[in-house]
């Protein structure tokens, strides 16, 4: 079929055609776009304890009124189930099934009981085929394995040694699971000065870096770069403070010539920019 006249111009069919094939396009587009934007919830996949039945998290509301109120602001407050579990357990999707600990009044423990630390392993070093009970970070790798790789790596947090809980950093009960999230980014700093209490402020000079949090420089889980550093060396300071390569092979960093100061080693091994976090007495931040 010819759809060009005699001139090679395109015919009202032709365009028409065109015309329905934009309006077609666009409309899945559109629904691409909505879809994205009204989805909120996550699908997970629960685990199943022999005896035990999901009651939803509703039943919990009777003993727990305060943690069920505050958790529907919870991120995990939208976990979900498909299939004939398909209810609000938002709750027993870390706490595991309890039908046995609501029907006991408590005396039942969950059947998730959460500690630190990592699962029980055999003499074998192996890990047990069947676990007493999932560490904290055992529920948490459920859903977030990218966060198990982390704590693999040569640099991280003492999580998988026992010593830190990932709720301490994270409120999987009320909120956003970020500690600090939200409209109050500036407060993300307080969960690492709590430890951390030697980088607390105010300084004199301060840091401008600080102003944006501490994941700036710092990988919060894990990293394969010492002190957690995003990036190794003085390549993590470049990427704030410009160099300036000038006729003869020289480098100047904010006006000053760091051309040899760079053989020296990392900005803050070199004696030039020790005091990292902010100063009291330097505005070159050396001491």
């Amino acid at each position: 079929m010819n759809y060009r006249d005699f001139l090679g111009r395109p015919t009202a069919t032709a365009r028409r055609c065109r015309g329905l094939a934009l309006i077609a396009a666009a409309g899945v587009l559109l629904l691409a776009v909505i879809s994205c934007r009204t989805v909120n919830r996550s699908v997970v996949q629960l685990p199943d304890v022999p005896g035990a039945k999901y009651i939803g998290s509703k039943e919990c509301e009777q003993c727990h009124e305060d943690i069920y109120r505050d958790f529907q602001t919870a991120d995990h407050a939208r976990l979900m189930a498909e299939g004939p579990n398909a209810l609000n357990a938002g709750c027993e999707s870390c706490h595991g099934p309890c039908s046995l600990h609501s029907d006991s009044g408590g005396e039942v423990k969950p059947p998730y009981s959460f500690s630190s630390g990592r699962p029980a392993s055999s003499s074998y070093g192996a890990r047990l085929a069947i676990e007493p009970g999932r560490a904290v970070e055992t529920v948490c790798y459920q859903c977030h394995a990218d966060v198990r790789g982390q704590f693999n790596l040569p640099s991280h947090h003492p999580v998988p040694e026992g010593r830190l809980k990932c709720t301490e950093c994270h409120s999987p009960h009320k909120g956003s699971i970020l500690a600090g999230g939200g409209t109050s980014l500036l407060s993300e700093n307080d969960s690492c000065i709590r430890c951390h209490s030697a980088q607390r402020g105010p300084y004199v000079f301060e840091h401008e870096a600080l102003r944006e949090g501490c994941t700036v420089c710092h990988v919060p889980h894990g990293s394969v770069n010492a002190k957690l550093l995003t990036v190794r060396d003085a390549n993590l300071c470049f990427k704030c403070h410009f160099q300036q390569q000038v006729p003869g092979g020289g480098i100047l960093i904010g006006g000053s010539d760091h051309t040899l100061r760079l053989r020296e080693g990392t900005c803050w091994t070199a004696g030039c920019h020790e005091a990292v976090h902010g100063s009291r007495v330097s505005p070159s931040l050396r001491f």
